[in-house]
């Protein structure tokens, strides 16, 4: 069984990358399971996918935990703990990073010794969660790497996948697909499948009879109350909404209103103040300003301006 995850933020298209290897390895003659995992996650939030695929019935459920290979489309995310990129990886594991860093320096930087490939798709590209067609990109280098795809059936799955959107997207997908795919040449079958997992036969629970004054039993006290402001949720963040106070025009109420997480507070003078440890960076305060007084400054830049004590 192939055992493949895809690691990236939201908006990158993972799901997208997931649906069209799964789609592909069925049209291959596989059994095939490919789903998303995130939550109320954002734009930019780390996200991931998986892909199961075998020629015998899948018996295995849930999230892969020793996966044969691992497609990262944002290397920002490999030294993120939260982000479970190097969860479960083993010598065997084939580490495919899209970056422009080489891949020696990549396996000396994480103490690995399993393969590591790279694919430097956005070389060139300040917000990566604008990249386009990265998500096609990843599926095409990933069906070279397992070997058992053509390249007219990876063509298949993406006309597939995505027939909604339209012959132009359909063709810049392609394109980038294929070339991703041929660029893959020399790694054609790197990825070796892994051993199948055999049924694990059903026990029945044995239940607990609670009575009806002992429900807190089952739904235990929160005994700490408002601790979700200890997770610094920022730090998925790629863009940095920043505030031109001279062209704000103190309306008081749009972009903390619009705000989803509640990250924008309005001081007494009228001017918002942004929380940047919960800004998720979704950009929608940028969106709604009627005055056009906040600006999405790259997080790289924002931070290189905080070091050097420039205003972003």
């Amino acid at each position: 069984m192939y055992r493949i995850r895809f690691h990236g933020r939201g908006g990158q298209g993972m799901k997208t990358a997931s649906r069209i290897l799964g789609s592909a390895f069925f049209l291959e003659g596989f059994e095939v399971q490919d789903a998303p995992r995130y939550g109320a996650e954002r734009r930019g939030a780390p996200i991931f996918a998986y892909v199961r695929a075998a020629r015998a019935a899948i018996n295995e459920r849930g999230i892969i935990s020793r996966p044969d290979l691992v497609v990262v489309a944002d290397d920002t995310l490999v030294p993120v703990p939260a982000s479970g990129v190097l969860s479960g990886i083993g010598a065997r594991t084939v580490l495919l990073i899209n970056t422009t860093q080489n891949a020696s320096a990549w396996q000396q930087r994480l103490n690995i010794s399993g393969p590591v490939i790279t694919l430097p798709a956005s070389a060139e590209v300040e917000d990566r969660a604008d990249l386009p067609y990265i998500g096609a990109t990843c599926a095409g280098a990933a069906a070279r790497l397992v070997g058992v795809i053509a390249r007219d059936t990876l063509a298949g799955a993406i006309r597939t996948e995505l027939s909604a959107l339209g012959a132009g997207v359909i063709d810049r997908n392609l394109e980038n697909a294929l070339q991703a795919y041929d660029n893959m040449q020399a790694h054609s079958g790197l990825v070796r499948e892994g051993s199948m997992t055999s049924a694990i036969k059903y026990a029945h629970p044995d239940w607990a009879d609670l009575p009806f004054d002992t429900a807190r039993i089952s739904a235990p006290t929160v005994f700490a109350t408002a601790n979700s402001v200890e997770v610094r949720t920022g730090l998925w963040r790629t863009l940095r909404p920043v505030v031109d106070y001279s062209r704000c025009n103190h309306c008081w109420w749009v972009c903390s209103t619009f705000c989803p997480d509640g990250a924008i507070a309005v001081d007494t003078d009228g001017k918002p103040v942004i929380d940047y440890d919960h800004c998720k960076g979704c950009m929608i305060c940028v969106a709604q300003c009627p005055p056009h007084a906040i600006e999405a400054v790259s997080e790289e830049q924002a931070q290189r301006d905080t070091t050097t004590g420039e205003t972003p």
